[in-house]
């Protein structure tokens, strides 16, 4: 809530409240150049404000691209040279928007240009959940250690499991897409690029936000306000839903109720068969039955054991010269054992590990003092977070403003988790935003989300929105017309908040707003 005052800092900063605007930009700029860089599956934004004395800010929101992607190591540091020939190697405000890895690779996968002794960054703005002193952010990171570590086991058992049915192979298949997100393709750390990230600012500790912060403007740009309207603070907002009727529960305090029998059955799984380690969720003492590989491997000998044997292991040999077409010893009877199927449950364990992190990104609106106009950067925020900014409101002056006031007045959207289904709310969130002149990006590459497994990303329906309420000012990443430069024709001619477009290829597509 963002109901109290907030704390005064007690040292000077880019995020420091500065006084009223002195004198406002000539109407004839653009208030705002956003560089979006066109990775697919990963964020990175490069904002350029001009600064009262006509000289350049430079704020950077994430750096990075998801494992999958063919060649991503290459793409982001093509992408971190280019914000550095940019920049000319000076960033004034790093933003990390939440600690997933297509949002923060760029600062180990590209360490050689993001040197703090060649690259200069004066403050890294990070959500609250980043701050290790914060009691929630301590009790959120130990949630997300446990169900890491589940996860990563549940992983290497599925990846060791032979003759995978449709099921368990698309849920290996899901749960790696998903822990893509915590590890690059060689299997580094998100935690240690995160770091990375924050340790390139000039001024130490990084500033941690949330919806306690109050609206704040930069010293040397008075004409714009920023609000911070995520993480929340609330954990039942941080609670994971697809949508208003489905949620998953958090509970940062201990781990999910799913988590503990899932840790569970992989140390008992995992366990020296004499050790009988206990396991409250299984029916049965761990003494009893045999174990099923014992079985498959012949180890085991007796009428029960050939039974199994014959009726749910892969194809025996045979001593017959030609077998029946029925003999079931020559046919592949794995597809009926389920002994895998239990895995089913890390399914669940990571959609909330993913979406619970997503719902932790910082939210940012940068408004426009003069014209009420506003810009909105949610990071990866799901659901959860978007229905929280409704709680939301802040004395300016004699005004009450609001998230929904805000919304009104957005004129630009980088759109939430590269268009997924419950990125974006519907009724809080989309139809709240009824500005004439709304612009948007997605950060998508279709194709790559496809063969990953996501399905529908950008989602039809909010693709669907979107170019209904901007009149055809939606970019995507993966928009054909970037490697040619020829804008289709929605594009052609400034409109809404669109004064001009460029782009290099499909390095980036880069936006003057008005």
């Amino acid at each position: 809530m963002a109901k109290a005052p907030a704390k005064k800092r007690k040292r000077t900063s880019a995020a420091a409240n500065a006084t009223a605007p002195s004198s406002l930009l000539n109407s004839a700029l653009p208030a705002l150049t956003v560089r979006h860089y066109c990775q697919g599956i990963g964020d990175s934004h490069l904002l350029t404000f001009r600064k009262s004395d006509g000289s350049m800010f430079r704020m950077l929101i994430d750096c990075g691209v998801h494992s999958s992607i063919t060649g991503g190591g290459d793409l982001i540091r093509d992408i971190a040279a280019d914000i550095k020939k940019e920049t000319g190697g000076k960033i004034d405000v790093l933003v990390v928007t939440h600690e997933h890895w297509d949002h923060v690779s760029g600062f180990t996968s590209a360490a050689e240009i993001f040197d703090k002794n060649k690259f200069a960054v004066d403050e890294v703005w990070m959500a609250w959940s980043e701050n290790p002193k914060d009691p929630d952010a301590i009790a959120f990171d130990r949630f997300k250690t446990q169900a890491l570590a589940a996860l990563k086991d549940a992983s290497a058992k599925l990846d060791a499991v032979k003759g995978l049915d449709s099921y368990v192979g698309g849920l290996r298949d899901s749960l790696n897409s998903v822990l893509g997100f915590q590890f690059g393709a060689a299997g580094e750390k998100v935690r240690a690029a995160r770091d990375a990230a924050a340790a390139l600012s000039k001024r130490q500790p990084p500033v941690y936000m949330g919806p306690e912060t109050a609206p704040f403007s930069i010293p040397g740009l008075p004409n714009i306000r920023i609000y911070v309207l995520g993480p929340p603070r609330s954990r039942d907002a941080l609670k994971l839903e697809t949508k208003a009727s489905e949620q998953y529960p958090l509970a940062a305090d201990r781990a999910p109720q799913f988590l503990k029998p899932l840790r569970a059955a992989l140390d008992a799984n995992n366990a020296d068969s004499a050790a009988y380690p206990a396991d409250d969720a299984c029916p049965f003492d761990p003494h009893i039955g045999t174990p099923l590989s014992d079985i498959l491997a012949g180890s085991v000998d007796g009428e029960t054991s050939d039974f199994v044997r014959r009726h749910y292991s892969e194809s025996l040999p045979t001593t017959s010269a030609k077998p029946r077409i029925d003999d079931e010893t020559v046919r592949d009877q794995s597809w009926r054992r389920i002994d895998a199927d239990w895995l089913g449950i890390a399914a669940d364990l990571a959609m909330q590990l993913d979406r619970g992190v997503n719902n932790t990104s910082l939210v940012l609106a940068f408004e426009m003092i003069d014209s009420g106009r506003v810009f909105l950067f949610p990071g990866d925020a799901q659901i959860g977070s978007w229905l929280s900014w409704q709680d939301l409101n802040w004395k300016i002056g004699d005004a009450t403003v609001t998230a929904s006031d805000l919304l009104a007045r957005t004129v630009f959207y980088k759109v939430g988790h590269h268009g997924s289904q419950n990125a974006t709310a519907q009724a809080k969130g989309m139809e709240l935003m009824t500005s004439p002149d709304l612009s948007a990006f997605i950060p998508t590459n279709q194709a790559d989300a496809k063969k990953v497994g996501w399905g529908e990303m950008p989602f039809h329906g909010i693709l669907d929105a979107l170019e209904k309420k901007t009149g055809g000012r939606t970019v995507r990443a993966d928009d054909s017309w970037l490697g040619s430069g020829a804008l289709p024709e929605a594009l052609e001619r400034p409109s809404g908040s669109l004064r001009a477009i460029r782009s290099n290829s499909k390095l980036w597509v880069e936006f003057d707003l008005a």
